[in-house]
């Protein structure tokens, strides 16, 4: 019988998780949520183990102790703090407290401490039933004992005995281990078909069938002829197994599996029979317990509200919850850094591998990309999971979405972080503009016109790139409302072909406007689109200029449209992004340029295109080029 444990917290998501966890480890549990409660439930419910904090409202866990130890001195109270004040433990061990425990409660002391209880109770029990019945049970050790020494007498009763229970181990797959958690009937029978002997859980269950005929115990025989057994073994002489039902002293029927040895005589004709039934109803009630188990741990599993997947050491996803399933896919079988973060190798940073290396839990945070297209920001932690042996078989990882908290942190220190992250490239700046104006100051003290020119062209470009960058952050740290207006479409492709025509040429890149005839006009914030357009462009030309593996690349900006739609379309066949890059490329901060880049251009790009009420979609593959769509209405709606 599994013990009674009183779990006493004020806080309800500390009952619900605690009480859950200790009820899976096989102990019975009621909770109180005060000093009071517990009183109460004390009377009604008679634990062995209390579980209490000490930090409540009310009645305090040190109160509640000598309270309990007044009712019942021998409950063993486990007391729980979320301070490990060295004057409390020493209070509770003052007042018999068995443990002292600290929150946050790590499961092996948890588990040690109730078991500790645990054993402490069933050794109290023991003594004092050992105690009161010593009498009684030297009596029925006697009496077993005679009864022993008496079947001992004959030895082929015991070799009989033996073959048979042989008979029946081999029937089940676990082997002798198993057929000892069964209950088993055991009855001797004569030749005249009469039950001679049997033993105590026999009489208990089916009654004291000695003197009985053989097939009465059974269901629905009604005599001989009913070839129970026990009449074929007598008959054929050999041991037999078969599934049979047999009736219990309250007249409910026991499916048992039956077992028949028989013990020969010394003419060779069979004198006794022995029979062993096993109660198979206790292998369904097992079976039933377990699925019962596992389906909890399953609920438990699914309804957690993150994403979990647990991974052998090949990566391969083993199990995932359903939450991980919904948003990512029936991914079982496959590698996790497919399905999670659309890699086609594991991550450079795989908490999983260093959980496999080190045995320790490791985190890590990155973007993720669910099967619909969403971007989640998530927090992973990772676990081992030991194996019998205490080898790390499998590591689980779970990810927490951390997205709004992320957004959240972005809009209250974004300004900050961007500050930090554009030092370097500010001055990186200054530097090459130093460079040039000292190029300029030289070309006018050597009057040499063609260093005027290089010195110009040096200070033009930084003077353009400092611009671009402090536009960058004035747009990203103020809130700025769309101005809307008309605009000539044709008007505004040529502009930016004269923006970024230039640009490419300096870096031996062609460029190409493809603007559809007849194009018209649309509502937009021509400041705003120009900008985001351009970090397009801009960055369809780096990744031209960046790719060796050509001898000549092109820049494409194509104008196409419908009488609801234009699209803007900025293609390249440059350098290209892998999956990873493509996912990530609109997330703040995220920079495929390392020190060069700021993390900011394409970020500011998506939102000034969201904020027009339009989609990106972006596709490329790497060492292929790029296509970059953005879609807006003609029209925008009024809010």
């Amino acid at each position: 019988m599994a013990e009674k444990v009183m779990l006493v917290d004020d806080e309800d998501a500390i009952r619900e998780i605690l009480g859950l966890s200790i009820a899976d480890l096989g102990y019975e549990v009621e909770t109180a949520a005060n000093g009071e409660a517990a009183i109460a439930l004390f009377s009604r419910f008679a634990p062995g183990i209390v579980l209490t904090d000490i930090k409540m409202p009310g009645m305090d866990g040190i109160e509640l102790l000598k309270r309990l130890k007044d009712l019942n001195p021998d409950t063993e109270v486990i007391m729980v703090s979320g301070h490990g004040d060295m004057d409390l433990v020493v209070k509770s061990l003052q007042f018999e407290a068995l443990d002292f425990i600290t929150k946050p409660i790590r499961d092996e002391l948890l588990v040690s401490a109730l078991k500790r209880a645990a054993e402490k109770i069933t050794m109290r029990r023991q003594l004092r039933e050992h105690t009161l019945n010593l009498e009684r049970i030297v009596k029925e050790k006697s009496a077993k004992l005679v009864e022993l020494e008496r079947q001992l007498a004959v030895g082929q009763v015991v070799e009989g005995l033996s073959t048979a229970m042989r008979c029946l181990v081999e029937t089940f797959d676990d082997g002798a281990g198993y057929f000892n958690e069964l209950p088993c009937f055991i009855s001797i029978h004569n030749r005249y078909l009469e039950i001679v002997a049997v033993n105590q859980l026999y009489k208990e269950r089916l009654g004291d069938m000695v003197g009985k005929n053989s097939w009465e115990p059974y269901s629905g025989r009604q005599g001989s002829g009913n070839a129970c057994p026990v009449w074929m073994t007598i008959t054929d002489g050999k041991g037999l197994r078969s599934r049979e039902t047999l009736v219990d002293v309250n007249g409910q029927e026991i499916p048992v599996i039956v077992h028949t040895a028989p013990i020969l005589s010394k003419d060779g004709g069979v004198e006794l029979v022995i029979e062993l039934s096993v109660d198979i109803t206790e292998v369904g009630r097992l079976q039933e317990e377990l699925r019962s188990t596992r389906e909890k741990y399953h609920r438990l599993f699914d309804s957690v509200p993150c994403y979990i997947e647990v991974v052998d050491r090949d990566h391969t996803i083993v199990e995932a919850n359903r939450r991980f399933r919904q948003d990512f896919g029936e991914c079982r079988g496959g590698k996790c850094y497919s399905a999670f973060t659309h890699r086609e190798d594991p991550c450079q940073e795989c908490p999983i591998s260093l959980t496999f290396e080190d045995g320790q839990s490791h985190q890590w945070e990155t973007a993720v990309t669910t099967r619909n297209g969403d971007q989640r920001v998530v927090l992973i932690q990772t676990a081992p999971v030991h194996g019998e042996s205490g080898e790390i078989e499998q590591v689980m990882e779970i990810s927490t979405d951390i997205t709004q908290i992320r957004k959240l942190q972005d809009h209250l220190a974004s300004l900050g972080l961007m500050l930090g992250s554009m030092s370097h490239g500010v001055k990186g700046l200054l530097t090459s503009l130093d460079g040039g104006v000292y190029k300029i100051e030289a070309g006018f003290r050597k009057d040499d016109p063609q260093r005027l020119r290089e010195g110009w062209a040096i200070v033009k470009d930084k003077i353009a790139r400092i611009r671009k960058m402090v536009m960058d952050i004035l747009y990203y740290a103020k809130s700025r409302d769309t101005e809307l207006e008309a605009v000539d479409l044709e008007a505004f492709a040529k502009d930016m072909a004269a923006i970024i025509e230039p640009k490419a040429a300096l870096k031996n890149v062609a460029f190409r406007l493809d603007v559809a005839p007849d194009i018209g006009e649309i509502q937009m914030d021509e400041t705003a689109m120009s900008a985001a357009l351009v970090n397009f462009l801009e960055n369809a030309v780096d990744a031209c200029s960046e790719d060796d593996t050509k001898p000549a690349h092109e820049v494409v900006l194509r104008l196409t449209g419908d009488a609801r739609r234009v699209r803007f379309e900025v293609a390249d066949d440059g350098m290209g992004m892998d999956q990873e890059t493509r996912e990530k490329m609109f997330t703040l901060f995220f920079s495929s340029k390392g020190s060069r880049g700021t993390g900011l251009g394409l970020f500011i790009s998506s939102q000034v295109i969201e904020r027009h009420g339009g989609s990106i979609d972006v596709t490329s593959s790497f060492g292929e080029g790029t296509s970059i769509v953005a879609t807006l209405p003609r029209v925008q709606s009024k809010n």
